[in-house]
């Protein structure tokens, strides 16, 4: 895909610390409140079987819920929150998933909690280095609870990435402030559908005449798309017919911490030439 360049003017403006004020967040101070671990759930490709990605999901050291971990998060310790959240799942990949193999660790961000990607990417690469995971295989679903006001950083920071190597997905698309004006701008590599838009899609005409547009739209744009929140057969079996491929959710497997939790996959779900 061929993006505008950003030139130094923008970074500037979408940078208001400075690196090494940024850098030395993550470096020093206070320690996080407490420890945090990471629960994986599969992306499943329906046409194989395989496991495109295990997605890293926060909790704390004592299985407590995402919302928990975040809520004791001071703003101030939103960049080492990030870092420390991103080597974690990379120290936990490089234990869990084969080395060889091709499945993807897709890592949750916020874009504010990233003040320069190719800074705050470093520590990252390092964890990566250490435990001997490639780098090709990491994934990142970036996310936004508000409105975002700064999209010149955003796209910096997918830009980047993707200069690197790295997947970049749209979280919760279609629901929030996750829509179409940010497709037009980030232009990512992968789109995930919000589960506000799979549930019960089998009985809402309305649901999955929204959802084969988006998947077409986003086809004609060389855009991948992810249907998350999957919780019946029913709904799995309306966006196989949609021609959604890459699926999430309960349906398959529940998150499951500190280990890869293969996927159950519903009699009939695999569409490969040699099951048709």
């Amino acid at each position: 895909m061929m993006h505008a360049p950003i030139t130094a003017a923008d970074t500037a403006r979408a940078t208001p610390l400075s690196l090494a004020q940024a850098c030395r967040g993550c470096r020093t101070g206070a320690p996080l409140r407490s420890a945090i671990t990471m629960a994986f759930q599969p992306i499943v490709d329906i046409e194989t079987g395989s496991v495109f990605a295990y997605e890293a999901l926060v909790r704390g050291a004592d299985g407590q819920s995402a919302g928990e971990v975040l809520s004791s998060i001071e703003p101030d310790m939103i960049y080492k929150f990030d870092q420390a959240c991103r080597v974690k799942a990379i120290e936990l990949a490089g234990a869990l998933f084969a080395p060889d193999g091709d499945a993807k660790l897709s890592i949750n961000f916020m874009p504010n909690a990233v003040y320069e990607p190719n800074a705050c990417i470093r520590a990252s690469l390092a964890a990566a280095r250490r435990v001997g995971f490639d780098p090709g295989r990491l994934m990142f679903e970036f996310t936004e609870n508000e409105r975002m006001v700064d999209v010149v950083h955003v796209r910096h920071i997918i830009e980047s990435y993707q200069a690197r190597g790295f997947t970049t997905a749209i979280d919760d698309f279609g629901a929030g402030y996750a829509g179409l004006g940010l497709l037009a701008d980030l232009r990512p590599d992968m789109l995930k559908l919000d589960m506000a838009l799979i549930r019960g899609i089998d009985g809402s005409a309305a649901r999955r005449t929204i959802v084969a547009g988006v998947v077409r739209m986003a086809d004609e744009l060389g855009i991948r798309c992810i249907a998350e929140g999957i919780e019946t057969a029913a709904e799995l079996r309306a966006l196989r017919e949609i021609g959604v491929r890459l699926c999430q959710g309960y349906l398959f497997a529940r998150p499951a911490i500190e280990v890869l939790p293969a996927p159950a996959l519903p009699s009939g779900t695999v569409t490969t030439a040699a099951n048709r």
